[in-house]
Order: structure tokens, then C-alpha cells, then sequence
């Protein structure tokens, strides 16, 4: 009987869980939340929940919070002079790993779960790690799925989302 074919190696089964990338933004302003409300709701005018205070502190979230897909690191973010610049992809180079012998990488698709909303005055910090692989045969030959999962928290600790993104290498 012939060996399975696979591309994920029992090193690469014992990085799953470990950290890709780590980034911390700069404080949230009100007026970081307000220009993103501004630009995602164009040409409406954007919810009173992200621009009005008064509004704001009257609902249930008790004051001013930004859109649930607001990024504070659109534009930059405190920098890290221990990173290496990879972003952690491909997530084995980025482990100290060959990286598998595919042609094509191709998005999978992401799907994200929010928890608490962002505020003024929050500090976000996002950590990305190998979340794990899967293989599938399809047309093309053997197909290696592998998913990320970065969490953001705030400087609470409490999670403002978590989003698992999947990229498909054939």
C-alpha cells in the first residue's frame, strides 16, 4: 500500500496554536471613529451613535463606540522592533519552517465574531496565530487549507473580535 500523500508534516502539525504576529494600535480617538463612520456610510450620512456623544450616552452602549468593522491599524500602528516584517505569512517561513511545495495560493474566505465594541480611548492589541490545516482533493490535485486566527483585545483584556481567515495552497 502506498504512503498518503499530504503536504502537512508533523512539524507543521506542532505549530498549529503558536503566534504569527503581534501588533498593538495607537489609542482610539473619537475623531479616528467618526472620519471611519464618515467614509463607510457615504453618501449617507453616517449613525449618531458614532458622532453624537449626547446620542451616544443614551443608548445601550452608554457613549460613543465605533462601527464593528472600525480598524485602528487601517493606517498604522505602534511599532514592534522585534518584528520581522513577514506579517507571519507564509505561517511556516514565518516559524522557521520549509514552506510546502504548492504553485497556487488562492483566499478561502473569513468569518469573524465580535465581542465588545471599541471606544475612545481604547488601545487594541492583535495577535494572529496558525489556527490549523486540512487537505481535500480537488480537480487541481491535493489542496492544503490553512487557517489563521486573529483575536483583538482591548487594554481590558476583553475580546473585540475574532476573525479566522482560511488560504487554500494547491
Amino acid at each position: 500500500m502506498a504512503p498518503e500523500r499530504t503536504h502537512i508534516t508533523p512539524q507543521m502539525r506542532d505549530i498549529v496554536g503558536l503566534e504569527l504576529r503581534r501588533a498593538t494600535s495607537f489609542p482610539i480617538t473619537d475623531s479616528d471613529i467618526r472620519r471611519w463612520a464618515i467614509a463607510v456610510s457615504y453618501p449617507e450620512p453616517p449613525p449618531r451613535l458614532f458622532w453624537d456623544a449626547g446620542y451616544a450616552a443614551n443608548t445601550s452602549h452608554a457613549g460613543i463606540v465605533a462601527p464593528e468593522e472600525f480598524n485602528p491599524f487601517a493606517w498604522m500602528h505602534q511599532p514592534d522592533p522585534d518584528a520581522d516584517g513577514s506579517q507571519g505569512y507564509p505561517p511556516e517561513s514565518a516559524l522557521g519552517l520549509p514552506v510546502p511545495p504548492t504553485t497556487a495560493v488562492i483566499n478561502g474566505g473569513i468569518e469573524v465574531e465580535y465581542g465588545v465594541r471599541m471606544r475612545p480611548g481604547d488601545v487594541i492589541t492583535s495577535v494572529r496565530r496558525l489556527d490549523g490545516y486540512s487537505e481535500r482533493e480537488g480537480r487541481l490535485g491535493l489542496m492544503l487549507f490553512t487557517t489563521t486566527a486573529d483575536t483583538w483585545t482591548n487594554q481590558r483584556g476583553e475580546v473585540v473580535k475574532v476573525t479566522r481567515g482560511t488560504i487554500i495552497r494547491y
